[in-house]
């Protein structure tokens, strides 16, 4: 098993904080976990500014970075505007975040799923004729703040649109943090041998202390048909949470991931981190930066116990 970090702490870490960061700011983050390691990120949200203040200037802050060949920038979508606006941009892979039930959908994105497939599907066409990878993310695919428990078959009628958008990679996200081992298995399960779906991926938040268990289940997955890697999306410091689904804390971390994996002897992709601590000295920029506590536990005990065999 290959595990591939997505970094999506210039996103998600961002958007549900009570501070806005200017955009030199938000660049000089970037630029730290680049020179940290990190080799696919999600680097901005192309979203209402009035909606999602956090995430205004998307195209500024893209244009304030140094290109590199061998690190992927994702942009987040939720519509054809959204897309066209990315597809101008450095922007290697687009990816089109859409909820699996219409609470949450209305609430966040102002359409029914109905009305989000469409969405998506345009979005994925915008991505593709700009020469992008294009990803789509099913949000509150665990559990819905609103709904409450999302039944696996009502997951698995947006799945079967989605895989016939020409995807290159499918993630389920537990947008609230409510979701456990067992569902990550029954999610993985829907697209199992489908070639439809060429790459998993799953975005976890750690709001209710299942994060890691949800994240460690992923890398036991069979993936046949789905390539020899699974993505999982982290966080810097663990910050992070979405500012329309109530109590939302913040996603696993990445240095925290970082540690269970290497420890556990997982091949991780997406990151040639060899060193975890300028990630942490990153989560603690960022908190000053934030005026917000960090949430990795790494920090506060380092990666290894002193004398500890490597």
């Amino acid at each position: 098993m290959v595990v591939e970090l997505v970094e999506v702490g210039p996103r998600d870490g961002l958007q549900n904080e009570s501070r806005t960061l200017p955009v030199e700011t938000r660049i000089a983050l970037i630029e730290r976990l680049v020179a940290a390691g990190v080799r696919r990120l999600e680097a901005v949200s192309f979203v209402r500014g009035d909606r999602v203040p956090q995430m205004a200037h998307a195209e500024e802050v893209l244009a304030g970075l140094t290109v590199r060949d061998d690190v992927d920038l994702i942009g987040l979508v939720l519509n054809r505007r959204g897309a066209e606006r990315a597809a101008e941009t450095v922007c290697d892979e687009l990816n089109v975040v859409l909820p699996v039930t219409d609470d949450f959908a209305t609430r966040n994105q102002g359409v029914t799923v109905e009305q989000g497939l469409e969405h998506a599907a345009a979005a994925v066409r915008v991505a593709r004729d700009a020469g992008k990878r294009a990803s789509v993310t099913l949000a509150v695919a665990f559990g819905c703040p609103f709904q409450g428990e999302v039944p696996v078959s009502q997951v698995a009628r947006v799945v079967e649109r989605v895989a016939d958008l020409g995807i290159d990679e499918l993630a389920f996200a537990d947008t609230i943090g409510v979701g456990v081992p067992a569902q990550v298995h029954a999610l993985a399960a829907l697209v199992a041998g489908d070639s439809r779906v060429p790459r998993l991926r799953f975005h976890f938040h750690n709001t209710r202390n299942t994060g890691y268990a949800n994240a460690w289940a992923a890398t036991t997955l069979d993936l046949a048909g789905h390539g020899d890697r699974v993505s999982l999306d982290a966080s810097v410091g663990g910050f992070g949470g979405c500012p329309f689904a109530p109590a939302a804390t913040g996603n696993i971390a990445t240095e925290d991931l970082l540690h269970l994996l290497r420890r556990s002897g997982v091949e991780v992709a997406g990151a040639e981190v060899q060193d975890l601590a300028p990630l942490v000295d990153t989560a603690s920029w960022l908190s000053e930066e934030l005026a917000s506590p960090v949430q990795a536990l790494l920090g506060r005990a380092g990666d290894l116990l002193p004398g500890a065999a490597s």
